[in-house]
């Protein structure tokens, strides 16, 4: 089910109203999510959730051995990452494999051509692969001890609000908070219904209406030879999946509110970063530190001299565009991140240009603009396309600005201009987060009334839905 979805209120409804009834006693409340989300997964296509129980019942069992016969331990989280990452690379990446051993093979003069598997990529499989993995990593490491509930397991991994597109839940984090079942308090509802009402706000009225406009410029490349047409596509797009990813995120730590749980926050506008270092601190931090420490730190970090911390950054950047999407253009993205993050490191630059007049100002569109440059790579429907359109985006010769009128939707712009206002909004110093936990009897009235138009606006305001854009992922 998408949470934009008819039959998604329907369930949410219907999983809300008998929650109150069934989260008294263990043993129902694990079972009642289990059975729920499990519904929520299997509506895509009832198949995949053969793949979840799966990778759940292969950690769920190495937990325990790890537990139990510690001398082995190792055994036991060597089965446990092969069999989740031989699942997730048959499935996401086979295909991938068989496309540059044929180019491989056709480079060197072979008249072989291996067929693809064309196999269907379950939604959200990097998600509850990775969820699933820090589970046995944090037993084996010592960080935290198994539950011997398979159904307390699964009410963890598979739990609905976040399966499908994060944020990346830990098993420490989440396990505990799956014993309580306090009832929810007046705070949480409320804090739940903002959280839902702006991510479905990001999603239905900005992230689908910048969508009207960015796909069909993917789709008719040839039709859009003007530099300042696709400098702002790509600013449109920047907006779009930050807007569509965020979204969901804030959906579904909203749903985990009114259910008396707390994701991590995953989203802390990121285009307000005045470097890279700050942007990935920013942007997708469920996955940041995921990879922060499972991958970089098991690599070593930075603790073993500059160049080996670089090194171990690029393999991390790597392996994180290569989560994203089995294609080299993923790749480039994350390459070019990696540079960006590089060259950073080296040079300070950063640090030293917020010394300068207006100085933070300027640091903050330079990442910014170099970022939008990446999107170009993560967008693209191949590497030539997006070669293609950061050639035209940097022929300056062709800049007309008049011809954007011609090109772009007029609500596609407001929407635009609507997002640049609230993030130059945000970097000039409004703290939401201190707006959020003030309290006076003006503030009650305006958030009130606030939350009742931005819900409105959802729901008049609307265009046609869209898939999530990282159920891809």
């Amino acid at each position: 089910m998408q949470f934009n979805s008819l039959v998604f209120i329907i369930f949410a409804t219907i999983f809300f109203i008998l929650w109150p009834l069934l989260r008294r006693s263990n043993n129902i409340r694990w079972i009642y999510l289990v059975v729920a989300s499990f519904i929520f997964y299997g509506w895509w296509d009832w198949r995949f959730l053969f793949l979840m129980s799966a990778t759940g019942l292969t950690d769920f069992c190495a937990g325990l051995g790890m537990a139990r016969f510690r001398k082995i331990k190792i055994i036991f989280l060597i089965t446990s990452l092969v069999v989740n990452l031989s699942i997730l690379g048959i499935f996401k990446y086979l295909d991938f494999g068989i496309n540059n051993v044929n180019w491989l093979l056709k480079l060197f003069g072979w008249d072989v051509h291996l067929p693809q598997a064309n196999l269907i990529l379950p939604v959200g499989i990097s998600f509850y692969t990775f969820q699933s993995m820090s589970y046995t990593i944090d037993i084996y490491r010592g960080r935290m001890f198994p539950t011997s509930n398979i159904f307390h397991f699964f009410a963890y991994l598979a739990l609905f609000p976040q399966l499908v597109a994060g944020p990346i839940v830990r098993a420490r984090d989440l396990l505990p908070q799956l014993k309580k079942a306090k009832p929810t308090t007046e705070q949480q509802r409320w804090e739940g219904l903002n959280l839902i009402a702006f991510g479905f706000f990001k999603k239905v009225v900005v992230a689908d209406t910048l969508a009207a406009t960015v796909n069909p410029a993917f789709n008719e490349l040839a039709n859009n030879q003007y530099s300042s047409f696709w400098w702002i596509i790509m600013i449109m797009f920047a907006f779009q999946i930050y807007c569509d990813f965020s979204g969901y995120s804030d959906i579904a730590r909203g749903l985990g509110k009114w259910m008396g749980y707390d994701f991590m926050v995953n989203f802390r506008n990121p285009y307000i970063a005045g470097s890279f270092r700050d942007f990935w601190q920013r942007w997708h931090i469920s996955l940041s530190t995921w990879f922060r420490d499972y991958v970089y730190f098991s690599l070593g970090g930075s603790r073993k001299g500059q160049m080996k911390s670089h090194i171990n950054m690029w393999i991390t950047m790597l392996i994180s565009g290569l989560w994203h999407g089995a294609s080299w253009h993923f790749i480039i993205w994350a390459a070019l991140h990696s540079l960006f993050l590089s060259v950073e490191r080296i040079t300070k630059w950063p640090e030293r240009i917020i010394k300068l007049p207006l100085g933070r100002h300027l640091a903050t569109l330079t990442v910014f603009l170099l970022a939008v440059v990446a999107w170009v790579f993560f967008r693209a429907q191949s590497l030539g396309q997006a070669m293609t359109i950061l050639g035209v985006m940097f022929n300056f010769s062709t800049f007309d600005v008049g011809i954007l009128s011609r090109l772009i939707d007029n609500n596609a712009i407001n929407v635009l201009l609507l997002m640049i206002g609230s993030q130059l909004f945000c970097h000039f110093g409004f703290d939401r987060a201190k707006w959020t936990t003030s309290k006076t009897r003006f503030k009650t009235a305006f958030d009130t009334l606030f939350i009742a138009t931005v819900i409105l606006m959802c729901v008049f305001m609307r265009v046609p839905s869209s898939t999530f854009i990282y159920f891809q992922f």
